[in-house]
């Protein structure tokens, strides 16, 4: 598709982007934020997501310039629907009179007739063959292939917008800093591994026993193995420290989102489940080793395997594999 069939960037004031997902989803989008923001300069861009997602207005603010909370929708479960509430959204919605909103939640078979509501003058997304999308020429048929920061770059190109490459991104800041300080840990930059059990579906986990032997092995080779997470996640991470023969270090709970990523920064590596804090280590450049239960590694999996181990466990559920892994991130370290 050519430029021709976007608005000059003159006409384009107010930019909408509805992407109402979990954190790894978010990261995976700002390849493609980075482009729109440098096709449309001068636009203000506003993100439609769910509620924790409005710190990633303050962290992305080059690219994001405001937030709406996306109420939930029937058939997204990321959110009970409440109808009154919903129609509070798109009053809302509609008053802000976007002229353009990129759909970049999914292949669109079900959010496609809702973004069609918000009143803006021009939508554009992605469309399954057969499903709903209006007959402007701005839905691309959606890519079920390739990484998925790749896939929304696609979009981007395909509505004529130049990629500025698909490298995930995760500014940190003086009061990410400040909060790592205060958090006091007992570490010395580079004499730790950061070890994440958690993720938001259980059927993504891997068994807190293997967590619990790689990080007694980081911890044979002199690393300290640290235990991150979330307070929510506090009932794996436990499991995986009772699994274990050294000690662990325990982070979960006591650490911002911004901390996290600048723990894994001071760190020598990352061991984890191909979740959120993974696209933290990729786009930091923090060496890892992911274990993939979705059966999805080259979706959402690091895009550099130089610097990143990942191991399908749906095809190939092999300890040794993993453990080798990471004896030689461990080696490199």
């Amino acid at each position: 598709m050519s430029n021709e069939l976007i608005f000059p960037g003159t006409e384009i004031k107010k930019v909408a982007v509805f992407r109402a997902l979990q954190l790894g989803d978010m990261l995976c989008a700002v390849p493609a934020l980075r482009a729109l923001r440098a096709a449309y300069p001068d636009s203000e861009i506003t993100l439609l997501g769910l509620p924790w997602a409005k710190s990633l207005t303050e962290r992305f603010g080059s690219y994001i310039d405001r937030f709406l909370w996306f109420p939930g929708f029937p058939g997204l479960p990321e959110q009970p629907f409440s109808a009154p509430v919903f129609n509070t959204f798109l009053q809302k919605v509609i008053r802000e009179e976007f002229d353009l909103v990129f759909q970049m939640q999914g292949n669109g078979s079900i959010v496609n007739p809702m973004i069609e509501l918000f009143g803006a003058k021009q939508t554009a997304g992605y469309v399954l063959p057969g499903s709903y999308a209006p007959g402007n020429g701005l839905y691309m048929t959606y890519p079920d292939y390739g990484h998925e920061a790749a896939r929304h770059v696609q979009l981007m190109e395909f509505l004529g917008i130049p990629s500025k490459g698909t490298d995930l991104e995760f500014p940190l800041f003086e009061k990410d800093y400040a909060d790592f300080n205060e958090a006091a840990l007992p570490l010395d930059e580079a004499a730790y591994i950061c070890i994440h059990a958690g993720s938001r579906g259980a059927g993504r986990r891997w068994p807190p026993e293997y967590f619990a032997k790689l990080a007694d092995l980081a911890a044979s080779r002199g690393f300290v193995p640290v235990l991150t997470g979330t307070a929510d996640e506090l009932e794996i991470v436990h499991q995986v420290a009772s699994h274990m023969r050294s000690s662990p270090l325990i982070t979960a709970g006591k650490t911002t989102l911004g901390a996290v990523g600048v723990l894994l920064e001071q760190s020598s590596g990352l061991i984890s489940n191909c979740t959120g804090v993974s696209h933290i280590s990729a786009a930091l450049k923090v060496p890892s080793v992911i274990v993939s239960m979705d059966g999805e590694p080259g979706r959402w999996g690091p895009q550099n395997h130089d610097l990143h181990a990942v191991i399908d466990w749906t095809t190939q559920p092999d300890f040794r594999l993993v453990e080798e892994a990471l004896e030689r991130m461990l080696g490199n370290s």
